[in-house]
């Protein structure tokens, strides 16, 4: 119903926008003719190598190069769907004109749509780039979207698919609980449900430590979890809370109430 539409995903290439393509997509016959991969600076730094947050505002280049190889398996990952990505270098306040050009340059050598968008400081005037560039890139798109399974296919097969083929993984591993699980909702007639994969957002893998872009390792799933309502089957890796999205400190914890007067939320 409009000449747009506009879907943000969540998180990662390889959480929201896998599941947006494999659920919904499939569910809905949708498509897609364009796709964004956002990158900044700071979480570049941090699949680049920095260990505290104090260093993510100190000017670094080469931790910036050194966290390029995870931004590089997004952009695979979603060539694996069928779609050339536009990359937004959301640019913050901290960031230095040598950490942006490391983003720029990786981009412009290896023939990627990309966009300096600076909407944090400036709105949407700040985006108008990045618009150009999404719609440029639209008008091009002619490949239709590549699912990375068939609903049809065992549950195992379609970890594995996108364990392997969005993650990088080498193959999946399933705890005695987690099979348990499997021959249960086979039984019950729920192996033809499409998988939503709860993993963290902090690694490619399993494992929030292992930053970068991680290789020669396994995804362990210890239990699979049969959403009838929703329409598919949550597929539990490692130690993670499913809901909601939080940081470790959450704002919440510093709001209050002094003197009438509502505190901690700007």
């Amino acid at each position: 119903l409009a000449d747009w539409t506009v879907t943000e995903a969540g998180f990662g290439f390889d959480l929201g926008a896998e599941k947006f393509f494999d659920i919904k997509c499939q569910s809905a016959d949708l498509d897609v003719v364009a796709v964004v991969i956002v990158a900044t600076v700071r979480a570049l730094k941090v699949h680049g190598g920095i260990k505290t947050r104090a260093e993510l505002t100190i000017p670094s280049p080469e931790r910036v190069r050194g966290g390029l190889t995870n931004l590089e398996r997004h952009i695979e990952s979603a060539r694996n769907f069928g779609k050339e990505p536009v990359i937004a270098i959301n640019r913050f306040l901290t960031d230095s004109d040598e950490e942006l050009q490391v983003i720029q340059t990786f981009c412009t050598e290896n023939h990627i749509a990309h966009a300096l968008s600076d909407h944090h400081a400036r709105g949407g005037e700040g985006a108008l780039e990045l618009a150009r560039t999404l719609m440029k890139v639209a008008q091009q798109s002619t490949t239709p979207l590549q699912p990375m399974y068939r609903w049809d296919e065992p549950v195992v097969t379609k970890i594995r698919a996108v364990a392997q083929r969005v993650y990088g993984a080498s193959d999946v591993v399933l705890t005695a609980e987690a099979k348990r699980d499997l021959k249960q909702l086979e039984t019950l007639g729920f192996a033809g449900l499409p998988i939503c994969i709860a993993k963290t957002q902090n690694s490619l893998s399993d494992n929030p430590r292992l930053r970068g872009r991680p290789t020669d390792f396994e995804i362990t799933v210890r239990r699979i979890i049969v959403n009838a309502g929703a329409g598919f089957l949550v597929v539990l890796t490692g130690d993670i809370m499913r809901m909601p999205g939080l940081p470790r400190v959450p704002q919440a914890e510093h709001m209050d109430v002094v003197d009438g007067t509502v505190v901690g939320i700007a």
